[in-house]
């Protein structure tokens, strides 16, 4: 039996990416895929979808009146059956060149939900006409990639030693747990699990500084592609991090994971996954949108969210107290308060 072959164009970044995964597989099961996104991502989709950067002339020729009619973007997209984007809505140009180019065979849709509070992942679906579904998504990490990070525990000396990984940013400061509320965690888990910790650090981070204490007396990875940071991920016996692309990642190939969120909605932008808890205040003002959150000046959601508090929360984890992978759902502790730990709000 011949798939026809369909075009997919998602401009997200790698939350938004690993969110998008359940819908690209349902699009995979009857469709032959191309999907159009960052090139880094081709080591974290299905086998069966293709993935090309998203940065080339036919889409560019787009968000230029006539740029349809060039023989070079006319070949490209008709050669597929039909085309899905979630690149430039209400983007008058685009969507009329884009109509053209795919002789009106295409499906436009805004890259959030208009006046909807969903998840993500569920929004995505929704957009293929598919019932939400209960199956996370999910991160199969390349046989190369785990032979690496095989080679990498063992050359230095790891062992069976419990690792915890901990990914102290975010793609928004505002979203970060304070660095030494991490740096308290690394030190219990050192202390008192007897374990290894790993700091992944990428661009931002490295850009940012600020995490020398942190890294100190911890594995550091720097700048980790993502096909080898998906196996390193699921190696770690537990993983902590902000509302960010890693958390997603660590979510998705199976590690317990635990996301501190702030300001954001986690109805929409929690991690799905195996084994994930979310720790929140859930301060009256939080969720917040994107203008409060950079003007905050209290940003209590995150400082207040005193790390002994948390430490006890990782401590009853099935991933900790027994150190085994297990566990399932997404539970969410939202009864943390100052006065649990003898701060004023405010």
């Amino acid at each position: 039996m011949t798939h026809e072959r369909v075009l997919a164009i998602f401009p997200g970044a790698l939350g938004d990416f690993i969110c998008f995964l359940p819908a690209l597989e349902r699009l995979a099961e009857r469709s032959v895929i191309d999907v159009l996104a960052r090139t880094e991502f081709s080591d974290l989709a299905p086998l069966n979808v293709q993935v090309g950067s998203l940065e080339r002339f036919e889409i560019r020729s787009l968000f230029v009146s006539g740029g349809s009619q060039h023989e070079k973007v006319r070949g490209f997209f008709e050669s597929y059956a039909a085309t899905y984007s979630w690149l430039g809505s209400r983007q008058a140009i685009f969507e009329q060149e884009l109509s053209s180019a795919t002789h009106q065979k295409v499906r436009l849709f805004p890259f959030r939900p208009v006046r909807m509070r969903m998840h993500q992942a569920e929004y995505y679906l929704s957009c293929l006409d598919e019932l939400p579904t209960i199956s996370p998504p999910c991160v199969r990490p390349k046989p190369k990639a785990v032979e690496w990070t095989r080679a990498y525990w063992e050359q230095n000396s790891i062992g069976c030693k419990p690792m915890l990984a901990i990914a102290p940013g975010s793609g928004a400061r505002e979203k970060n747990w304070p660095v030494n509320s991490f740096e308290a965690v690394a030190r219990w888990w050192r202390d008192w699990v007897g374990g290894v910790v790993m700091i992944l650090l990428g661009p931002v981070e490295e850009e940012r500084g600020g995490y020398s204490t942190l890294c100190r007396s911890s594995l550091v990875m720097r700048g980790v592609d993502l096909g080898l940071l998906a196996a390193l991920l699921a190696r770690c016996s537990l993983y902590i991090g902000n509302d960010s692309g890693t958390s997603h990642l660590a979510a998705a190939v199976g590690t317990p994971t635990v996301a501190v969120f702030g300001p954001s909605d986690l109805v929409q932008w929690a991690p799905r996954g195996e084994s994930v808890s979310i720790l929140t205040q859930n301060v009256q003002c939080s969720p917040c949108t994107d203008s409060t959150m950079k003007s905050c000046a209290h940003r209590k959601c995150l400082t207040h969210l005193e790390p002994t508090e948390v430490i006890q929360k990782l401590a009853v984890l099935p991933a900790v107290s027994k150190l085994t992978k297990g566990g399932a759902g997404i539970r969410v502790f939202s009864e943390i308060s100052p006065e649990s730990y003898g701060r004023t709000a405010g």
